[in-house]
């Protein structure tokens, strides 16, 4: 009942998205001079981290209830991308902005209409609930993608944060991936046009004003529209993003209305493949060639709101309380994972209509305090939170099945779809959490220790598909405790680990199973990290070590997915990042990756690797500011994983593959307006490779070679 009050609210609130921005656009944009041709983009709004050198990573980001910290004295690992990183790579969606980042990896291709993706080994956002977090909190992001519109910086918490995040709504634990909102710093008012191969196009128009006496009122528009053929074969796309941050940061009071509507439109979409058993992994095909027919489809669209406030009891008391939600709504037409028969190519595929839709709620408030005892500073966080989420789907018996082929795709007939009769309710769940934590500094923040523990809640009630009778139900909760420790003995040297636990919802049945959607038993993840982090002021770099352990689904002879698995992974990660010399950047690292087994339901997998889980994964981006003209760059990068299995018996694999990407910007000013134009290719050598394995073991062709173009105008 309160999810469908929210619903109706926010519906009628988000109407006044474009309309605001059509009368903040036609405000004049600030003067611009010569000399900030190096600087683009606006300062950071209050609240924000400030960037790193070179402008691509912040110097921090948020762990969760523990609020921004400096990334120099937080017990784990932790990266943030800014928006100017994400502008210059023209990243669409949260999952490209990430592609340098040696722990993240896509495991879809771009012509899919969802974003999936693996943090240390584990997967996440895989199903019908969105592992992105939005200004720290879930249940207000996109389910299925994020476009980059709306994203000030992206960040990612690495391993297992439930302790400190929350309960994640679809149970990753490799980490989580949080969007910082753009919200109203400097005035701006800026235009982008853009175009992809094959004939894809669009704009974007981002506008920011402060007023009031001590500006402590501000307002931030978002918007964008873009839709052309893709570089797939016979695919089109038309997506559709509006935003809209308002904010008010009085002496004691602050707070922060942030409106989102997004819509993602596919005619022929890519999807996963999934092998039959015993047959070895064939080649991949061509990027370009797409097997999906002409007439299958996918429609998603979603909309989201979250209200954020502070108020200063004292100068060490502050209150605080959020209240979010957000709607998504899907229909779509295609078989989920077709299934590869042979080495030659063969495949099978049956359409079914799919309607989905996914009710969230999300609640918390609680209270910061900053107090000392005798030499030692505290700063103690107690909050208690609630998420609420309501799914109701309809899955249609599939009809028409064909055969095609991977290296020569077979166009049929249309064949109509049997549609169903509203969205039967298909799962729900609550997640509900007290959590308390103290972060004890000395020494002048020399060593830094932080202790929390979070009461964690899962209740969950799974019904008949199509029916929406009730099937089964479990109620659990623990007691999850999160140490970290910090000494810095230099200056300029972090030496950090923690311990952390999360009680997490289960794993989701996917669409394969034959208990597809079925939210499987919550279980305990566990992590043990250490590492060092070194900051010479334009250069940085992260060196860990960790260990998870996570209880996890598996797929059983009868098709049926059960929690009756458990794996641990081990990791070393190197992340480098900042400036070489003034007009050398470099971002980057490499991740190698142990994982093993350790429970399944067949005694001989005991050992085995798990599914989608490589040896190494290796990111490495540059930046190089050519002499001659000001504002020539040239950037390239390389993205490197080892081969993967698709199989709990490990006897079918993955081939390891590699991509190289180049790019050239150039900023200058034409009439006074501070202008840059973009250009890049994506997969240079147009290698043909499989992109990854989600956790059922089904996986991706890559993308073709991709041209992307731009050009910014700041009004």
């Amino acid at each position: 009942m309160t999810i469908k009050l929210y619903r109706t609210v926010f519906s009628s609130l988000v109407a006044a998205v474009f309309v605001h921005g059509i009368g903040l656009a036609q405000a004049a944009g600030p003067d611009v001079t010569l000399d900030e041709l190096s600087v683009e983009g606006t300062s950071a709004p209050r609240g924000l981290v400030p960037a790193y050198a070179g402008g691509q990573v912040a110097q921090g980001g948020r762990l969760g209830l523990l609020g921004n910290v400096d990334a120099q004295k937080a017990p784990f690992s932790i990266a943030s991308y800014t928006d100017t990183l994400i502008r210059d790579r023209q990243a669409r969606t949260v999952n490209e902005a990430l592609v340098l980042d040696p722990s993240v990896r896509a495991t879809q291709s771009t012509g899919a209409p969802f974003d999936s993706f693996s943090v240390r080994g584990f997967p996440a956002n895989e199903n019908t609930s969105g592992e992105v977090a939005f200004d720290g909190l879930y249940g207000i992001a996109p389910s299925f993608r994020f476009f980059s519109d709306d994203a000030e910086r992206i960040e990612v918490l690495k391993g297992p944060s439930a302790a400190l995040t929350g309960v994640s709504p679809n149970g990753a634990v490799g980490g989580v991936v949080n969007v910082v909102p753009k919200r109203a710093g400097e005035d701006l008012t800026r235009v982008t046009l853009d175009y992809s191969s094959a004939a894809r196009g669009g704009s974007q128009l981002d506008t920011a004003r402060r007023w009031g006496a001590g500006r402590e009122w501000g307002a931030r528009i978002v918007g964008s529209l873009h839709g052309g053929d893709t570089p797939f074969d016979h695919q089109s796309e038309t997506t559709g993003v509006g935003a809209l941050a308002l904010d008010y940061q009085g002496e004691r009071f602050r707070a922060w209305l942030y409106l989102l509507a997004q819509t993602d439109r596919f005619d022929a979409p890519l999807r996963p493949f999934q092998l039959k058993a015993g047959v070895p992994v064939p080649r991949a095909p061509a990027g370009r060639l797409n097997l999906t027919q002409p007439w299958e489809c996918s429609d998603i669209d979603d909309r989201g709101g979250l209200l954020r406030t502070e108020y200063d009891l004292t100068d060490h008391l502050t209150l605080f309380a959020d209240l979010g939600g957000a709607r998504t709504g899907v229909e779509r037409y295609f078989q989920s994972a077709p299934t590869i028969l042979n080495l030659r190519g063969d495949m099978t595929s049956t359409p079914q209509f799919y309607g989905l839709s996914v009710d969230r709620l999300t609640v918390d408030g609680g209270l910061r305090a900053r107090f000392e005892t005798g030499f030692v500073h505290h700063a103690v966080t107690v909050q208690t939170s609630t998420y609420a989420e309501e799914t109701g789907r309809w899955f249609s018996a599939g009809r028409g099945a064909y055969l095609s082929n991977l290296y020569a795709p077979r166009h049929i007939a249309y064949i109509a779809p049997i549609y169903g009769a509203g969205r039967p309710r298909y799962s729900d769940s609550t997640l509900s959490a007290v959590s308390v934590a103290d972060t004890l500094s000395a020494l002048d923040e020399r060593v830094l220790l932080t202790l929390g523990v979070r009461r964690q809640r899962v209740e969950a009630h799974n019904y008949v598909s199509n029916v929406g009778a009730l099937a089964s139900s479990y109620d659990k909760g623990a007691a999850t405790p999160v140490v970290g420790l910090v000494i810095r003995p230099w200056e300029a040297v972090s030496l950090y680990g923690n311990s952390v636990e999360g009680l997490s919802r289960g794993d989701v049945a996917p669409l394969v199973a034959k208990n597809s959607g079925e939210i499987l038993t919550p279980y305990v993840a566990r992590q043990v990290e250490a590492g060092v982090k070194i900051d010479l002021g334009g250069i940085g770099a992260t060196l860990g070590a960790f260990r998870i352990t996570k209880p996890s689904g598996e797929l059983g002879p009868q098709n049926r997915a059960a929690a009756t698995g458990a794996q641990r992974v081990s990791g070393l990660e190197l992340n480098l990042f900042g400036t070489i010399t003034p007009q050398l950047r470099v971002l980057g690292g490499v991740t190698q990756l142990d994982g093993v087994l350790t429970r399944t339901a067949l005694a001989a997998n005991l050992g085995h690797r798990p599914i989608g889980v490589p040896t190494v994964q290796a990111s490495l981006g540059a930046e190089w500011d050519l002499p001659g003209p000001p504002g020539l760059t040239l950037d390239g990068a390389v993205i490197y994983t080892s081969r993967q299995f698709v199989d709990l018996a490990n006897t079918q694999a993955l081939p390891d593959w590699a991509r190289l990407d180049l790019g050239l910007r150039y900023a200058t000013v034409i009439g006074d307006r501070r202008t840059t134009f973009r250009a890049a290719v994506q997969n240079v050598t147009g290698a043909n490779y499989w992109t990854g394995v989600a956790t059922f073991g089904t996986f991706f062709q890559s993308a073709p070679r991709t041209y992307l173009l731009s050009m910014a105008v700041d009004l």
